[in-house]
C-alpha cells in the first residue's frame, strides 16, 4: 500500500496519510489527493504541506501509530488522521489558553 503524508502548520504534530492504491500509475493527471476527507476535516487543518511518499508494504514499522491501523483505514477511507500524543495536546491546549488570557489582558 502506497500512500502520501502530509503536515498542517495550524495543527502541530498532526499527520494525515493518503491512499494511492494505484501508485505509480497515477501520477499522469493532477489530483487533488486530499478531496478524499471530509470537508469540514479538510478545512480545519488548513493549508497542507506535502512530507513523503511512502510505500507501506516496505516499512517495517511506524513511529507512533501501528501500522496494520493505518493500513485499514487507508483501505477503507482512503485516508488516517494521525493525532499528537497527550502531552502535545495538552501543551497546545495550555499555551492556547495562555495566549487567549494574555491577549485579554493586553
Amino acid at each position: 500500500m502506497h500512500c502520501d503524508i502530509y503536515k498542517f502548520p495550524k495543527r502541530s504534530e498532526m499527520y494525515v496519510y493518503i491512499a494511492r492504491p494505484d501508485y505509480p500509475n497515477d501520477t499522469d493527471e493532477i489530483k487533488d489527493w486530499l478531496g478524499v476527507l471530509p470537508k469540514d476535516l479538510r478545512q480545519s487543518l488548513g493549508e497542507p504541506k506535502f512530507l513523503m511518499h511512502l510505500d507501506l508494504a516496505e516499512t517495517k514499522k511506524l513511529a507512533r501509530v501501528n501500522k496494520d491501523d493505518v493500513i485499514e483505514k487507508l483501505q477503507s477511507q482512503g485516508y488516517f488522521v494521525q493525532t499528537p500524543p497527550s502531552d502535545v495536546l495538552l501543551a497546545q491546549a495550555q499555551a492556547r489558553m495562555k495566549d487567549g488570557q494574555d491577549k485579554r489582558y493586553d
